[in-house]
């Protein structure tokens, strides 16, 4: 059973304490405790994608106390929030909720511990490896300020507590529930992602394509089993998946435009039982990453290809491809919003603190807002304080997300994100 959050959500009331610098006329935003508490419950605290039941519910409780309207659930695990504040356009911000699959090892005083069902259906260690919980909080504690500032901007807020991005399905949900037909349709859409590599303090953005689009594919290469020394009685799966593989790599190295990014990765590959068995199967996992959809459409049909082409030539049967429906297509930044977030986060956090970034071959279901026609942007929030971004560097001990032994260095974290998500918003969201 998930205990309750650390302190009562009524002290919220204090989530944020302002000081004005007057020789710059810029907001410094130092963490409540309050805020700092709320992380470190959702961090104890982790669920899987499709059962953020109780992390979604923290999340619609602790803004339906800042005041706003909430519908919850939503498209599943999801929390929509409105806020309206007069005449204007209307900003969606995004939050995620899930986390993932990994034992945490990081010797935090509030490192989880939790454990859970794998879709498997074994019991896994689960942790907030990939950041949401910092999302969520610095959503949070974002909200808090826009509302306590609401005199300075006009419009709607569109709150989103999206399930399941880890698996690729939340956006979509929300998108199928009629997220865009039953809540006001907004004109921009932002999130952050924490990033392990930038120093906190620090935001990088990307114009265009800023992560790469997702497919999962399933391959089963089909032989004829029996005895292993009769090999003439045989067709052998194994030797059929292992030329497979090698071939996969000339998709890359020989059929794909240079300038194109893309990758191709088995991560499993399972056949057999006994020394001595020809097994009849070999299960292959990729996962293949693209930018475009013409890259993403020639990659998907060069691994059908070249299955079907290494099992003829052993006179095996048909293999059986098969695409998850966990892909997710590029993540685009809209370059003319990107274009204006830049220069609103340069003027509140000076042009040092803001830096261009690189395309990733990561991937997002962020994407889908953009698909739906909304002018988009994620940018990368740095997580990691500089002295012990050097320190871990030098020693080649720097973790990336989804490794056990990531954690951000909060407070720093927490403070850029919601001075930058708040000018952000203020900015696209004037007065007049």
């Amino acid at each position: 059973m998930q205990p309750s959050l650390v302190t009562p959500m009524n002290k919220f009331r204090t989530l944020l304490i302002i000081s004005l610098f007057s020789s710059f006329g810029l907001a410094s935003l130092k963490v409540d405790q309050d805020l700092l508490e709320f992380y470190k419950n959702l961090h104890q605290n982790p669920e899987l994608s499709l059962k953020e039941e109780k992390t979604a519910a923290t999340l619609a409780k602790a803004l339906e106390k800042e005041g706003i309207k909430v519908t919850f659930p939503f498209g599943g695990t999801g929390v929509v929030g409105l806020f309206q504040n007069g005449p204007g356009k209307t900003v969606l911000i995004r939050t995620d909720l899930d986390a993932l699959p990994i034992t945490e090892n990081t010797s935090l005083p509030y490192a989880s511990k939790r454990k859970a069902l794998s879709k498997s259906g074994t019991e896994v260690g689960v942790m907030h490896a990939c950041g949401h919980d910092i999302h969520m909080t610095n959503l949070l504690g974002t909200v808090r300020n826009l509302i306590k500032n609401k005199n300075r901007w006009k419009g709607t807020l569109l709150i989103i507590g999206q399930p399941a991005e880890e698996i690729g399905q939340g956006a979509e949900n929300l998108l199928s529930a009629g997220l865009l037909k039953k809540f006001p349709r907004p004109d921009y859409a932002l999130a952050f992602h924490v990033d392990s590599h930038l120093p906190a303090g620090k935001i990088a953005y990307v114009s265009g394509p800023v992560m790469a689009a997702a497919d999962s594919v399933n391959v089963t290469i089909k032989g004829k089993g029996g005895h292993g020394a009769l090999p003439q009685e045989n067709i052998d799966p194994i030797v059929i998946a292992s030329r497979f593989v090698l071939d996969l790599q000339t998709l890359i190295s020989r059929e794909r435009d240079p300038v194109e990014p893309s990758v191709i990765s088995v991560g499993s590959f399972h056949c057999g039982t006994k020394h001595n068995i020809t097994p009849e199967t070999c299960q292959l996992e990729l996962t293949v990453r693209s930018f475009t959809k013409k890259e993403r459409t020639r990659i998907i049909e060069g691994i059908k290809r070249k299955a079907e082409a290494n099992a003829q030539s052993s006179g095996a049967p048909a293999p059986s491809v098969e695409v998850s429906d966990e892909g997710t297509p590029s993540t685009h930044n809209d370059p003319a919003l990107t274009a204006q977030l830049v220069g609103f986060l340069e003027k509140q956090l000076g042009k040092e603190a803001v830096v261009k970034g690189i395309p990733a071959t990561v991937s997002e279901d962020f994407s889908r807002y953009g698909e739906a026609g909304i002018p988009a942007a994620l940018l990368f929030l740095g997580s990691v304080s500089e002295k012990r971004l050097k320190k871990l560097q030098s020693t080649g001990k720097l973790p990336s997300l989804h490794s056990p032994f990531y954690y951000p260095d909060t407070e720093e974290t927490l403070a850029t994100g919601i001075e930058a998500m708040t000018a952000m918003v203020e900015g696209l969201l004037p007065l007049n």
